[in-house]
């Protein structure tokens, strides 16, 4: 956790009311408030539903917070937390008077939501007219472009099936569409809005005038498969599954070793050649049927069998010592190796928080990968429970102590239940 005594990061003063739920919206949110943004995370009574996913040490579920499982905890770091019944008319004109204040307001309903509230961007623009407005749902939004799928629920799976990443992306060379491990469809447009509210907050603070900025869940995960693109684009290819290995760099990809799996990327012509020498082939290194990567690849079978010879006969140690340094190469690690790896604790990658309701056992979650050498950001404190700095961010904005009262007790518009 970054523990520093100067700038809290590069957003500080900056203020972001977030809506979010899920994975998208709160990993945007949870990117502005690692630069040191202050993030209010709005949620209803009860709270976000998020809360109840796993993993959990025992005590969390019966928690009176509402729920504070893993994966709540690790995007909703660095956020401060606000219950809010958005139904309500009292609950509006709390959300009112933080936009009129606020810089940035992220969500990520379904289109309509917002404005059924009386709460979409133009009503609140109206409130704030340098407000900044982000908007993540799977298929964008009709004031952007019209998606014929736009009133379509979606999840990563889906960004991941129609923005072209499954399409490529399988376990051997034209096999069944994989889904990616990790949530890309949600956390690549979700870093691209991020990208997007500071560019638009950049400009905004110059001109005093915010806009709307919308990223579409596939349409993300298509930009993050450019290749695939211009591949359609110069010749009419349609790339299919490729497995583990690369359609135009070889070789370039996985290859087994003793104990696992290890990843060699030999993008330039020179690489192969080291590589040929560091496996004791020097006959392929001086071969004039492999100088170049489309002779290589006119050869694909023979440049991979010849490099998965040599690496299934060592292990993951055996060949770093060979190639660490010389040729792009990288073991395939689990977590618990990367946990254990020097280069994870050399460059600060995983946090240490409280875990509320579990005091003797902290939760580690990864940090920022961000860093900075003025401002650096990071984490710094865990996510919030449910309505825990309500009363905070009433007054801040102008409640009275016996507003706050009635806004938060039984049956009041800021109930945490």
């Amino acid at each position: 956790m970054n523990e520093s005594g100067g700038s809290r990061g590069a957003l500080d003063g900056v203020l972001v009311i977030d809506f979010t739920q899920m994975l998208s919206g709160p990993f945007a949110a949870m990117m502005l408030a690692d630069q040191g943004a202050r993030v209010i995370k709005i949620e209803p009574p009860g709270g976000d539903q998020t809360r109840k996913f796993g993993p959990f040490r025992a005590g969390q579920l019966t928690m009176a917070d509402g729920g504070y499982g893993g994966y709540f905890a690790s995007t909703n770091r660095n956020k401060e937390g606000l219950c809010v019944d958005l139904k309500s008319p009292e609950g509006r004109e709390v959300i009112r008077r933080l936009v009129a204040k606020a810089d940035i307001v992220i969500e990520n309903f379904r289109a309509g939501v917002m404005e059924r509230l009386g709460l979409g961007y133009e009503a609140l623009a109206e409130i704030n007219p340098r407000l900044v407005y982000g908007a993540i749902r799977g298929f964008g939004d009709a004031r952007t472009g019209k998606s014929p799928y736009g009133e379509w629920p979606a999840y990563d799976v889906v960004a991941q099936a129609m923005g072209g990443i499954m399409g490529i992306t399988s376990t051997e060379p034209g096999g069944q569409p994989t889904k990616i491990g990790p949530g890309v469809g949600d956390i690549v447009p979700a870093m691209q809005c991020a990208f997007g509210l500071v560019s638009a907050l950049y400009r905004a603070q110059a001109t005093g005038r915010g806009q709307f900025v919308d990223v579409a869940m596939v349409d993300g995960v298509l930009a993050l498969c450019e290749r695939i693109v211009f591949q359609h684009g110069i010749d009419g290819t349609v790339p299919g599954p490729e497995g583990n290995s690369h359609p135009l760099l070889i070789p370039y990809g996985l290859f087994p070793a003793k104990d696992g799996w290890v990843a060699i990327g030999c993008p330039h012509d020179d690489f192969w050649k080291l590589l040929a020498r560091q496996m004791g082939r020097n006959d392929l290194a001086e071969d004039a049927r492999y100088q170049t990567t489309p002779q290589r690849l006119a050869r694909r079978a023979e440049v991979e069998g010849a490099v998965s010879a040599w690496t299934s006969a060592l292990t993951k140690a055996e060949i770093a010592a060979a190639l660490g340094g010389k040729v792009p190469f990288g073991p395939v690690l689990r977590v618990d190796e990367i946990f254990a790896d020097g280069h994870t604790a050399a460059r600060g990658m995983l946090a240490t928080v409280e875990l509320p309701g579990v005091p003797d056992h902290p939760l580690v979650i990864a940090d920022t990968a961000i860093k900075m050498t003025e401002t650096p950001g990071g984490v710094r404190v865990r996510a919030p429970l449910v309505g825990e700095h309500t009363a905070r961010v009433l007054a801040d904005v102008g409640y009275t102590s016996t507003e706050i009262t009635a806004l938060t007790g039984s049956g009041g518009a800021c109930r945490a239940k």
